[in-house]
């Protein structure tokens, strides 16, 4: 194993959960597939580029023919992609090709675990991997039960009992709102009479004194 892999070996086992925690054959796995290569590009490391990294060649002219190095960048966009056994969004920085790669897999999750260890060589993909096998590894352990269909018709009539206890409570509301919006106008339509009334009177009386 290479100075990387095993570096990159530790990292993976510290994000995971630590080396006592995740399954005897989940750490196998991880150690025999990991990267053999000594080189990559720096910006992989913090994103899924899905083999996809900085290409060098040279840039021939059209006159002379004469080279100049160049260099190619892959194209990294930063998405939020959705992690279904997650339950939440994932914002990583990815190439376009692993997007394809994504999408043709079905998701996030998908891609992840059906792309081998060896290649992906990205620490945070190897991560979010690991990640993912150690949550199946503990959901296939977990113990289900069951309630017999008397408890179920008993646990939906109670659901069905609160959802109508929830409608009517919001009927009563909306109608005393109505209410009151009415009497509000109501009362606000009487001072306006009184107040019509009251200029009557006052004119009238400064008429009769003239």
């Amino acid at each position: 194993m290479s100075f990387r892999a095993q570096e990159m070996y530790k990292k993976v086992v510290r994000r995971v959960g630590g080396e006592g925690k995740l399954p005897a054959e989940l750490m196998k796995s991880v150690k025999d597939m990991l990267p053999d290569s000594n080189v990559v590009m720096g910006r992989a490391k913090r994103g899924i580029f899905a083999g996809r990294h900085i290409r060098f060649g040279n840039k021939v002219s059209e006159d002379g023919g004469n080279k100049s190095r160049r260099s190619w960048k892959p194209n990294v966009q930063e998405k939020r992609l959705f992690s279904y056994i997650h339950d939440r969004h994932i914002r990583v920085k990815v190439t376009t090709h692993a997007l394809r790669c994504i999408d043709k897999a079905g998701g996030i999750d998908e891609y992840l675990l059906k792309t081998p260890y060896n290649k992906m060589d990205t620490e945070m993909g190897i991560v979010w991997k690991a990640k993912i096998e150690k949550m199946y590894s503990d959901l296939a352990e977990m113990e289900v039960g069951f309630f017999p269909p008397e408890e179920e018709a008993k646990i939906k009539e109670g659901f069905d009992e609160v959802r109508a206890a929830k409608r009517d409570f919001r009927r009563e509301a909306r109608r005393a709102l109505a209410k009151q919006r009415q009497l509000e106008a109501s009362s606000a339509g009487d001072d306006q009479t009184s107040e019509v009334t009251d200029t009557k009177e006052e004119v009238s009386d400064a008429a009769a004194k003239v």
